[in-house]
């Protein structure tokens, strides 16, 4: 064996042992599309420092927000597929934004699907001078008074938005739709009386449920919330058929090999059922689900259909269309 030979195998034997190292051998890039503080944020902090111990790698949390979640988005469909950099976000992301704006991804074809992993229901508000004391009451106020009355969202397509014109379509009522910059001045400006319906996420909304500043109707999930266990759903108070909440779930590049879905899906799997982390969610007022990539690409389709419809239903149109 002569000298080039020796040294072109021994290139063939490094390229060979460095392709072959298991996953994950470098950090990994953990992506929250939205600023620090909020839901989806404090989910990925639940998972990411012990998706480090279960890993043996560093997993870096890198908050990209801007663009309702679609700057941090790209940045994972345009990543190697290798499984070195992941997102998690929102049904507003995953599900509702596709239909009311031109991304620079696809959802479906751009994204290997990880896991779902947790399931938020919001809170139906209104300001104690709306008499409407119950959900029926509240659909009889509005039938009554087409669109006077005023609800307030964080935006257009946001959770509240998309909760409030279901609400709308299933009722049959009309009410005028007063979008916000984010949640917090909606918040404001319900408990000043200028609006006079909203639909946001129970946690900000509870210390001034209890003092009286608003007044909670109903939850807009499947199931009454764990931490206001007195609230009826929707549908129980008397909307059959209402059903929405928020959800998050994470993603990896397409063609990310599937031997490393899988190792991620196992161990973020096995973090969603330690008890610590189920209770983290609860206070939040989520509801832990996990699963297989499977399921959540499932998901996924069954609620790109059901946004498309609804968006149409209502007329919903994106910002500057």
């Amino acid at each position: 064996m002569n000298a080039r030979t020796t040294l072109a195998l021994s290139a063939v034997f490094i390229a060979t042992s460095s392709f072959a190292q298991p996953y994950p051998s470098k950090p990994i890039r953990f992506i929250v599309p939205f600023p620090p503080g909020g839901t989806t944020d404090i989910q990925a902090r639940m998972i990411n420092d012990r998706l480090t111990a279960r890993l043996g790698q560093p997993v870096v949390l890198d908050n990209r927000g801007g663009a309702n979640g679609a700057i941090g988005m790209e940045i994972v469909a345009r990543a190697p597929a290798d499984g070195y950099t992941m997102i998690i976000s929102t049904v507003g992301t995953w599900a509702v934004a596709p239909h009311l704006s031109k991304l620079p991804y696809d959802v479906q074809t751009d994204f290997a699907p990880l896991i779902h992993i947790a399931t938020t229901p919001g809170v139906l508000i209104v300001h104690p001078s709306v008499p409407a004391k119950n959900v029926r009451e509240l659909i009889a106020l509005a039938r009554q008074r087409p669109s006077e009355l005023t609800y307030g969202t964080s935006g257009i397509g946001g959770f509240g938005h998309i909760c409030a014109e279901l609400f709308a379509v299933t009722a049959g009522v009309k009410m005028t739709h007063v979008p916000y910059k984010g949640s917090a001045p909606s918040l404001i400006d319900l408990m000043g009386g200028h609006i006079q319906v909203l639909f946001n996420s129970a946690l900000p909304t509870m210390p001034h449920i209890k003092s009286g500043k608003m007044r909670a109707l109903a939850t807009t999930g499947i199931k009454r919330m764990s931490i206001l266990p007195e609230l009826p759903t929707i549908a129980e108070a008397g909307l059959s058929g209402y059903e929405n909440s928020t959800w998050s779930a994470l993603g990896v590049a397409a063609r990310t090999p599937q031997p490393i879905v899988d190792r991620l899906n196992r161990e973020i799997n096995a973090i969603l059922q330690l008890p610590e982390v189920q209770e983290v969610a609860r206070a939040d007022g989520s509801m832990v689900t996990g699963g297989t990539p499977e399921q959540f690409r499932d998901i996924l389709k069954s609620e790109l259909a059901k946004f498309s419809k609804l968006i149409k239903q209502a007329g919903i149109k994106g910002d500057g269309s």
